[in-house]
């Protein structure tokens, strides 16, 4: 069975830091795309931060660009999203997720397994 497991969620303040852990067990993703979203109440499910398994080719949304950073540890078959300078609007759930596609998928359409999200809340 395979699954996506997120952790790292939390309050904290704006301009403070957290990191986001995806655990992946039930099958091998050396070849995926591994991605995060994110879903604020209200709104649509929206890119990330996505990192290629194989190889470490990212990709960003310009909105966290600079602020934040994916990266995975193969021998932990984790994946983690280094958050830093976090704002209010950074206020969301947070998906992991994996996609088989090629390239750096950026539609959560294109993405084949989904965790269950993390809550993360930016205080003003």
């Amino acid at each position: 069975q395979v699954q996506l497991v997120e952790s790292g969620g939390g309050l904290v303040q704006a301009g403070g830091s957290l990191r986001l852990s995806c655990t992946t067990s039930g099958r091998t993703f050396s070849s995926y795309v591994m991605g995060w979203f994110r879903q604020a109440p209200g709104k649509e499910r929206e890119f990330v931060a996505a990192i290629r398994w194989s190889g470490g080719r990212q990709d960003y949304a310009d909105s966290v660009e600079d602020r934040f950073t994916i990266s995975r540890d193969s021998a932990r078959n984790t994946v983690y999203l280094q958050m830093n300078s976090l704002k209010p609007d950074d206020t969301a759930v947070y998906y992991c997720a994996a996609s088989r596609f090629t390239g750096i998928p950026t539609t959560s359409g294109m993405y084949n397994y989904w965790g269950q999200g993390t809550q993360v809340t930016v205080s003003s």
